[in-house]
Formats: C-alpha cells, structure tokens, sequence
C-alpha cells in the first residue's frame, strides 16, 4: 500500500474535499449535532462520499471500516473518547486522516490534539487545518489513544450508567465512583521498566499517551507526539488518598510536569498486580493484568490547527 506524506495528503484533502463522516449518534451529543455535522462539513466544500449516525454503539467499528473502505482523503468521527480511539484503531498506519468532532463527556484526545470543542470551530480544523503524526499506545497489541486504567476506572467503566453520562456530562464518573469506592479494596500494581521496578499500593493507576485526563492536562508537558508513556497512581492505599489526589491532579495539572512524582515517562513498559485486575483501554474493559504498554511512533494522521507543532 502506497502512504502519501502527510504534506501530500493534506494537500490532497484541501483539494478535492472527499470525506466520509461517522458519528455516534448513542453518544452524549451525537445523536443532536449529526444534522448540524452533516451541514457544517458541506457548507465548507466538503464532498461527503459517505455519512454514517450510528445509533447501536456494537455496529460502531464495522461502520468506521465501510467508511475508510470508501477510500476517503478524510474520515471524520464524531462522538466521544471511545468513538475516537476506535476509528485511530482502524487508521493505524494508514493513508486516510482522521478528522476529530469532539461529542462525548471529556473529549480527552480532541484536547490533546488541540482541536475546539466547539462543533462549528472543529468542522474550521478539517477545512483549515494541517495533517500531523501523533503516536499511539499499545496495550498488548491494541492501540489506544489516551491512557490504560488498572483499578477503579475499570470498575467505573463496568458500572457507569449511560443515561448518568448523558444528563451529567462527565460528572457521571465521580458519582460511579463514589458508590463504588466503598467496598473496592487497594491493589499493589509493580511497574517494570528499563531494568528499574516501581511499586504502588494505589486504588487506580493510570498509563497515559495524551496530555489530557477527565477534560484535565495531566502535566504542562505530556502530549500525543513525544514518544513517551506517562505511568502514575492516583493516590495510595486508602480511599481519602484517591480523593486528595483525585482532587489535585484535576486542578494543579497545568502547573506540574513529567519530572515530578509520582509520574513515570518511558516509552515501555512491563505492568502487573498483585491479583489479576481489570483493565479498560480509552474507556472500553480489554482484558486483565499482566500487561505490557509500549508505543507505535507517528502511527496515526489527524487534522490538527495549522499553527499545531507537528515533531
């Protein structure tokens, strides 16, 4: 298969405007901005080869790749974190851009990417925007786009109810998790990397390829195109612990960088527990511990703001 460079291929779609469009109508605002999406992208010259709603999230990865197989310069997803993951899944070493709508609850890699949330403001990137590389993680062989949670997070995903998320946005987490905390116990999670070991008796921790985490920066300094993981616990053995921190990491992000504790940035690495535990992968449960995280460098094309510095 032939891969234009990027320069080619965002050359390629300011010229022609071939896109298809994917939106996950299940997703908090999809199913109310798919008609708006539709019109924003052909007002601004876009020539829609293809428009999917997708109202049974199952149907959601087959529709992704009967849109990519209409061999668009541009697929365009709308919908939440997990709707995005799935379509980089699917454009992984590929020559089609993705196209970020941001529509779900924390939009975590349109963040990292620096695309607006703002529909019309998004639809501006695809039509103003450059290509650019950006890596993704990989969770044994799966790609992912934001992070891995081992711990509470897996439960939280297990339990959150949809219509919560639908009505309080991504407030719904924090209520799941407040019910939840309660009877869940600390697990001992051992990270192994580079001939170093580390050890946390945590209730989450976190394994991350983007800068962003509930709609919060991580640090000032971690973003999808720098080569590096960043590994980190949230709290330590008991439940005021993952409050506290919980609490800081949403609001002193900004201000903190790779260098400090508790974080850990390398560019694989080797994670276990104690117990097997549940794993969620951008959202999505995939699989248990033990696991090994590592990177695929500049694996995936998006449309990001044409002042993005693209390494």
């Amino acid at each position: 298969m032939i891969v234009r460079t990027k320069q080619d291929l965002g050359a390629a779609i300011k010229r022609h405007r071939r896109a298809a469009l994917v939106v996950n109508a299940h997703s908090r605002w999809g199913r109310h901005l798919y008609e708006r999406a539709c019109s924003l992208l052909v007002a601004a010259g876009f020539d829609l080869i293809g428009r999917y709603p997708v109202e049974q999230p199952a149907e959601l990865e087959s529709v992704l790749a009967a849109a990519a197989d209409l061999g668009p310069d541009l697929l365009v997803a709308g919908g939440g974190d997990g709707t995005l993951s799935a379509a980089a899944r699917l454009l992984a070493h590929r020559d089609i851009a993705l196209g970020l709508l941001p529509l779900g609850t924390t939009n975590n890699f349109a963040r990292t990417v620096g695309v607006p949330l703002d529909l019309a403001d998004a639809v501006a990137v695809l039509s103003d925007g450059k290509v650019v590389d950006v890596d993704l993680g990989l969770a044994g062989d799966i790609p992912f786009t934001n992070h891995v949670g081992v711990g509470l997070s897996a439960d939280i995903m297990l339990r959150t109810p949809p219509r919560l998320k639908r009505v309080t946005g991504r407030g719904a987490y924090p209520l799941t998790a407040l019910a939840l905390l309660a009877r869940q116990r600390p697990l001992r999670a051992t990270i192994r990397t580079g001939g170093a070991e580390h050890t946390f008796v945590t209730h989450q921790l976190y394994v991350a390829n983007g800068g962003f985490h509930a709609g919060r920066p991580i640090t000032a300094d971690a973003d999808a195109d720098d080569r590096l993981l960043v590994a980190y616990p949230v709290g330590g053995p008991t439940r005021r612990g993952l409050l506290r921190d919980t609490l800081r990491n949403a609001t002193s992000g900004h201000r903190r960088t790779l260098r400090e504790e508790p974080f850990i940035a390398v560019g694989e690495l080797w994670l276990e527990t104690d117990q097997p535990a549940r794993v969620e992968v951008d959202g999505e449960l995939r699989g248990r511990t033990p696991l090994r995280i590592g990177l695929a460098a500049n694996a995936l094309r998006v449309m990001a703001p044409a002042d993005t510095i693209d390494r």
